[in-house]
């Protein structure tokens, strides 16, 4: 019987590439350090196949993250539910995870003014109701 990975694994994965993409850093870099190719680290990053705890560890430290990062807010699915976080958002890690969500967040986090961010919040939502054209 094969194993398969499942929705904790392609988190992980998801939370591997946030972080990798966060830090300026290619697959094929990180597969480097890693001694893998860039196509394992794909198929890591994509919840394909299985990171080992170990690997886990590796990539942790050449991330420059704490382990925990990979793991915070993951659900084992044996919480009482009237104990659970509050799960955030899917959309969140899927911002995350593209270069220009990154792009947006980490230069939206530098405007000071609070009447600014309000005004690109404003623009942004009036671009998200237009239809292509």
């Amino acid at each position: 019987m094969k194993k398969s990975t499942g929705s904790i694994d392609k988190e992980i994965g998801s939370r591997v590439r946030m972080r990798r993409i966060s830090v300026g850093m290619s697959q094929e870099k990180l597969g480097d350090m890693l001694g893998l190719t860039f196509q394992q680290v794909q198929k890591y990053e994509k919840g394909t196949n299985r990171i080992s705890v170990g690997r886990l560890v590796d990539i942790a430290k050449i991330l420059g993250v704490d382990i925990h990062f990979f793991f915070n807010g993951i659900k084992s699915g044996k919480a009482d539910a009237g104990f659970a976080e509050e799960e955030a958002p899917p959309y969140i890690s899927e911002v995350m995870s593209t270069p220009e969500g990154l792009q947006l967040i980490r230069t939206f986090t530098n405007i000071k003014s609070p009447k600014v961010r309000k005004s690109i919040v404003q623009l942004v939502s009036v671009l998200a109701t237009q239809d292509d054209e």
